[in-house]
């Protein structure tokens, strides 16, 4: 099936203009939601853009659940975790504890993670744009884009109620998948030669005796290989359990399990790009039934589990991969395994290579030490008001496979807010801050990059 991709409109496109804002922000979900906080916050005109009625994208509409990148992972430290991403990341975090919406840290292999409520993440981010003054369109689509030249003027929105444009001195594309990128019709990648990591149908299980789950599975959240050959033996033999390396985490909700277990590739065995619908839409096809295949699973044969039910799964697939920008600069795979630091690193990240693709996925861990990632890549080469934040970063797919999780993306987000208003209250394009300045006046608004 063909579709139109691009769709770039000139100034005089005559429809209605509906907003006009100093920085308008595509996508809700962790980058979104700390790119409009921070512009807000700092004193500019806001208005966020998303297409479902809450804020979460991965973390909530995916049920992502567990906020990944914030502690070091080590082989010495095993027994306490060592937090070094903070920022926007951290007040986040603490709002939700506060709201009794986050649980302590849970062993994750050699690092750490927690994992949150997602109606508790809902509330949160509501009050913090609420807070902020930030306006917000809810079930609303980016279909277009307003351009003068290279430069973007404004978006055009569509809506149950029509079509309209939102005028706007900065475009923020946390879209996740670069739509905006995409509509203005400029270059992008998609993971390794068009192959990106699967996606995920994620969910949560009633009904569980926790204490007795964890006192068979063990303070781990990954599964143990005794658990991995139990699925291996039994996948084509009564069940249907692609793969046998899964993740369990309690939450914040007693009797309840968070569930990262399906591979979701094609019916006829091809991998699945989420960046196309019908493809999306197998993978929410199959993954719902995967789902039923592990909660069986689970209650037939993990001790705890016996009365469990599914909860409910993810508003849709969760999307580890889809489209990265072609940026200025691009994270590379060795700036990762050789944990670079930079003057114009303006994001740390701790988290390992967890490349999800084939039946088990490949983890590459960074011990004690963590990465930087460079301004220049939300920087589209192309394109004057715009600038990326989330996992639609310009970076190697390996690269990728670590730097696309939560922390990191409230992360993406704090920079490309900060540096918005920055550019806003100048009058100056945003390509001409410099990194090493947006990562002071990010240390100035809580980051702490360099200490």
């Amino acid at each position: 099936m063909e579709w139109q991709a691009h769709n770039v409109l000139d100034p005089g496109h005559g429809l209605p203009v509906i907003a006009d804002v100093d920085v308008a922000v595509v996508g809700g979900g962790a980058a979104g939601v700390a790119a409009a906080e921070t512009a807000a916050r700092h004193g500019r005109s806001v208005l966020l853009i998303e297409r479902y009625g809450f804020c979460g994208g991965n973390a909530v509409a995916g049920l992502s659940g567990t906020i990944c990148g914030m502690y070091l992972s080590s082989e010495k430290n095993r027994n306490r975790p060592e937090q070094v991403v903070w920022g926007f990341t951290e007040r986040f975090r603490a709002a939700m504890a506060a709201a009794g919406g986050i649980t302590a840290p849970q062993r994750y292999g050699l690092t750490w993670t927690v994992t949150h409520d997602p109606l508790v993440w809902r509330e949160v981010a509501d009050r913090f744009l609420g807070d902020a003054g930030v306006r917000l369109l809810y079930h609303c689509m980016v279909l277009g884009v307003v351009m003068e030249g290279d430069a973007v003027r404004g978006l055009m929105v569509d809506s149950k109620a029509g079509r309209g444009v939102v005028n706007a001195k900065v475009v923020i594309d946390a879209s996740g998948d670069g739509d905006v990128i995409f509509r203005a019709g400029w270059n992008y990648t998609r993971g390794q030669d068009g192959t990106v990591q699967n996606p995920t149908m994620i969910f949560r299980l009633g009904n569980v005796d926790v204490d007795a789950f964890l006192n068979f599975w063990g303070s781990d959240t990954i599964c143990s290989s005794r658990v991995s050959e139990m699925l291996a033996d039994r996948n084509g033999n009564g069940y249907d359990l692609p793969r046998a390396k899964i993740w369990i985490f309690p939450t914040p909700r007693p009797h309840e399990l968070l569930v990262n277990a399906t591979r979701l590739i094609g019916r006829d065995g091809r991998e699945l790009y989420p960046g196309d619908p019908e493809d999306l839409t197998e993978a929410e096809l199959v993954g719902r039934r995967q789902v039923r295949e592990y909660a069986r699973f689970l209650r037939d044969h993990i001790p705890g589990c016996e009365n469990a039910f599914v909860n409910d799964t993810g508003v849709q697939a969760g999307v580890r991969q889809s489209r990265s920008i072609t940026g200025v600069e691009r994270l590379m795979n060795e700036d990762v395994v050789g944990r670079r630091k930079r003057p114009d690193g303006v994001v740390r990240s701790p988290w390992p290579i967890e490349l999800h693709a084939g039946e088990k996925p490949k983890l590459e861990w960074l011990h004690d030490d963590y990465y930087e990632v460079p301004w220049g890549a939300f920087l589209p080469e192309t394109g004057e008001n715009i600038v990326a934040a989330g996992r639609c970063l310009s970076a190697e797919h390996e690269a990728l496979a670590s730097a696309r999780v939560t922390a990191q993306c409230f992360g993406y987000g704090h920079a490309a807010g900060l540096a918005a208003a920055t550019a806003v209250a100048r009058n100056a394009p945003i390509r001409s801050l410099e990194g090493e300045e947006l990562r002071a006046l990010l240390n100035a608004d809580g980051a702490r990059l360099d200490g």
